[in-house]
């Protein structure tokens, strides 16, 4: 009972505070009644009571500024009021501050009755000189913003075309409307309830936080039993290090006392220092009768020792695998599907991986060889969402690697069937992410350009990148990405300029984006498509020069030289050469270049968390489908190897944005 009497006070205001928070304003005048004649301690309340629907001060006299031209009260009043990391970085806040000085800077012009002040104009237009110069620079790059920083040198705006929709009263109401929805969520009259906070921290967060930390606790055993393995190689190591530098040392002694040392001898320590057949079998190949032979060949097998003594992944029962994959509940389908995929990403590079890869395309683990009726890959059309989304996650890894893609695109339905989930996947979803990751990679592959180029692909795209704001930075690469691939094609090209005005416009914006890592591919598109001499036409009828030379103020020196490369294909008066440009004809699949990089993209935001007891991972795998001992050594198919271009010049091969970050 002391313990409540200490905290009596502060614990009838949380009551208080929530239910007022609630509106329950008959409870709270019954409560604060009641509490007056226990004589209970009551705190006093502080801040604007939650039923009060009139706008708090600071948000009248802000609009008030706004609709009186009342330039440096209302920026005084902005920058008290709204938090500093709110203004420099949500772009909501930006935009608007952005509008707001464009307002005040032509509010004489728009309100004077005759001329207006002349000093005070000038005033005006000058602060907003400073703003476009400094905090407004940031927005320099974005294509909506470009006609107003040519506004403090235009002698008179209000009858300029570019500046004839600023001047109508439409303009400034729909301003002042967003500026008052922007108040007030942003100026809230009270705070989130301390009783609600209490709750979502202490209450809800258990659950989760048990699951979290049994996850961990997976993890942490799965790195114990990793780090264990290598500290007990390591401790033989050391201990037969030792042994070879005791005999060494005798060995050196020995000489000293004038007696020889025996080649057969030297090679039987070379042999001790490497144990495992493949060291053996170097130590035996050296020829001690040549001086230094020895050390250089010794140090050159260091290298890919640590890669030879990763071990291979125990083999599977695929048979049993495959037929819970079709027949099991969507749960455990789920679970196959994620231990499957993380096997093949989280395998070392290498003979590690090769082997999962060959393992899995062996037992065409994905049925892209059956023609059955129910096979693995119907799996992308299952009525769960996390099924579709794995088994798209599972995908998107096979063609992450060229085998992988080889494999795939072996089934002649695939390609139709990620087609088909693209458009009816919502876009935020990881099951669209994946499914646009998979078919930017099967970009790479000649064949499956054209079947995309042919099924309209590019008018999709076009029209999907129209509206970025919905698209993650993943998303809008890889469409970016993708797009480019198909417009290195001549057929691509040609279908490009059938919307030449809608595709230049898409590619204008994305120019300005605030994702840099898309503005390659951008370039690259932009590059392609010009050597059309159509597109060329109307690019230079819609100002296309102009927008680009803007961005070369702006940008970093790799970007302005591929920027000046495409303002010269712009320029250029070339005729389309079908000879260079007819591609199409060439479906060469044995020249795909080596484009194998395993994203960590593919493993982001796992949905599906095993519960306490459950099977997961690779645990699941050799615990429910181990299987005899089955791996082949199979000799790695020579992929060509990659034209590495000048980072000047714009992409003109095509690329993954995965192989292309880790190369450039």
């Amino acid at each position: 009972m002391g313990d409540v009497l200490a905290y009596e006070a502060e614990l009838l205001g949380l009551v208080r505070e929530y239910l007022d928070f609630a509106g329950f304003e008959e409870t709270v005048k019954v409560f604060t009644k009641e509490c007056k004649i226990k004589g209970k301690p009551l705190p006093k309340q502080a801040g604007v009571s939650s039923r009060d629907s009139k706008a708090l001060p600071v948000q009248k006299d802000l609009l008030t500024a706004f609709e009186n031209g009342e330039q440096k009260v209302f920026f005084q009043l902005w920058e008290d009021c709204i938090s500093s990391s709110v203004r420099d970085n949500e772009p909501v806040a930006q935009k608007l501050e952005f509008y707001l000085h464009v307002h005040f800077a032509t509010y004489l012009l728009k309100h004077s009755v005759g001329q207006p002040n002349k000093a005070e104009l000038e005033e005006r237009i000058s602060h907003f000189k400073v703003y476009l110069e400094t905090k407004g620079a940031a927005l320099s790059q974005t294509t909506e913003f470009l006609p107003f920083y040519a506004l403090p040198f235009v002698p008179n705006p209000t009858v300029h075309p570019s500046f004839k929709e600023l001047f109508q009263d439409s303009w400034t109401l729909d301003l002042r409307t967003r500026l008052e929805k922007f108040l007030s969520l942003t100026l809230k009259a009270r705070q989130t309830p301390r009783l609600l906070t209490l709750f979502k921290e202490n209450g809800q967060c258990n659950k989760e936080m048990l699951q979290h930390l049994h996850q961990q606790l997976v993890e942490s055993e799965h790195r114990t039993m990793t780090y264990l393995k290598r500290f007990n190689k390591m401790q033989v190591d050391y201990h037969n290090l030792i042994g070879v530098t005791a005999e060494l040392v005798d060995s050196l002694e020995a000489t000293v006392n004038g007696k020889m040392i025996m080649p057969e001898y030297l090679q039987s320590v070379c042999v001790r220092l490497f144990s495992n057949q493949m060291r053996q079998s170097v130590a035996h190949s050296i020829d001690f009768t040549r001086p230094g032979t020895a050390s250089t060949m010794l140090r050159a097998s260091l290298g890919p020792l640590k890669m030879q003594d990763v071990p291979l992944l125990p083999s599977l029962d695929y048979e049993k695998l495959k037929k819970d994959l079709i027949t099991g509940n969507d749960r455990l389908k789920a679970f196959l599907l994620q231990a499957l995929r993380w096997r093949l990403t989280t395998s070392y590079p290498g003979e590690q991986r090769e082997t999962v890869l060959q393992a899995y395309i062996s037992n065409d683990l994905l049925d892209c060889h059956s023609n059955c009726q129910r096979s693995v890959l119907k799996l992308l059309h299952s009525k769960s969402e996390v099924v579709r989304q794995y088994m798209a996650r599972l995908i998107n890894a096979f063609a992450s690697l060229a085998e992988g893609r080889v494999y795939l695109s072996q089934n002649p339905t695939l390609l139709q069937m990620l087609e088909e989930r693209l458009k009816a996947e919502d876009k935020d979803s990881l099951t669209w992410e994946n499914v646009l990751g998979a078919l930017q990679k099967f970009s790479l592959r000649r064949a499956l350009q054209s079947a995309m180029i042919k099924d309209g692909l590019i008018f999709w795209l076009v029209d999907v990148l129209t509206d970025t704001d919905c698209l993650s930075d993943y998303t809008l690469e890889y469409s970016v990405a993708l797009l480019m691939n198909l417009c290195l094609r001549s057929a691509g090209k040609k279908m490009c300029a059938r919307i030449a005005n809608h595709v230049l416009r898409v590619l204008s914006d994305l120019l300005g984006h605030e994702n840099h890592e898309i503005q390659p591919y951008v370039n690259g598109t932009l590059y392609s498509i010009l050597a059309i001499p159509s597109v060329r036409e109307e690019a230079r009828a819609m100002g296309m020069e102009e927008i680009l030379r803007c961005f070369i103020k702006e940008g970093n020196a790799e970007m302005i030289r591929q920027i000046e490369f495409i303002i010269k294909q712009l320029n250029s008066e070339e005729p389309l050469n079908d000879s260079i440009v007819s591609d199409d004809e060439e479906e060469e699949e044995d020249e795909e270049e080596d484009h194998d990089i395993m994203e960590a993209d593919l493993d982001k935001d796992e949905v599906l968390q095993p519960q306490l007891g459950e099977l997961a991972g690779e645990k699941l795998l050799t615990t429910e489908y181990l299987g005899i001992m089955t791996h082949t050594p199979k000799t790695k198919k020579k992929l060509f190897p990659g034209v590495h271009q000048s980072i000047d010049e714009p992409l003109q091969r095509p690329v993954t944005p995965g192989y292309h970050r880790t190369m450039y």
